[in-house]
């Protein structure tokens, strides 16, 4: 069984493409507290084109999720959306973040009545830029990385292998607490 599972690692590391933004540097992003936040300009469930520039201002809430319809993506979507209305009271908007195309996520916000941006990451340039892109047997998908970037674009928080069940309220948490820190 153990060299079944090598074997099946192996192939899906020799099929992995190259992807263009980083092909030859052997690295992915690795972005740290305190530092901006890497851009990124990718299009939403509703065809729109998004950019950290469009939230400037404000504190913005970009979460990283393995695929549409999953169970823990779809809590997760679901957590976010039942507290939206005080994550926004807050001063923050949201964005989800995953390799799904426009049109699953469009059926995905539908579905679950999404009132924020899910932005499609198919090429996978900004999944490498965040350090969030990770592979299964030959399969691509973001690990669940959720980032508390500041109203001037710097990282203030990064939540790493979270609770799909937990990460809006502690997002919130963290956001009451330093709003309170900076008044």
């Amino acid at each position: 069984m153990r060299r079944l599972l090598t074997l099946l690692a192996m192939i899906g590391l020799l099929a992995l493409p190259a992807i263009p933004a980083l092909a030859g540097t052997g690295v992915q992003g690795n972005p740290q507290v305190g530092q901006p936040a890497p851009a990124f300009h990718l299009q939403d469930q509703n065809g729109h084109w998004r950019s950290p520039t469009d939230y400037h201002g404000h504190w913005l809430v970009v979460y990283f999720y393995p695929k549409d319809f999953t169970p823990g993506c779809t809590t997760e979507v679901c957590t976010f959306r039942d507290e939206i209305v005080k994550l926004r009271q807050t001063g923050a908007e949201v964005v989800g973040v995953s390799l799904d195309n426009v049109k699953s996520h469009a059926e995905f916000a539908a579905k679950y009545h999404v009132p924020f941006p899910l932005l499609s990451d198919a090429n996978r340039h900004v999944a490498i830029s965040y350090g969030v892109l990770t592979s299964a047997i030959g399969l691509h998908f973001a690990k669940r990385t959720t980032f508390l970037i500041d109203p001037n674009g710097k990282i203030v928080k990064i939540y790493r292998d979270v609770d799909p069940k937990e990460n809006a309220a502690q997002v919130l948490d963290d956001l009451n607490t330093l709003k309170k820190a900076a008044a």
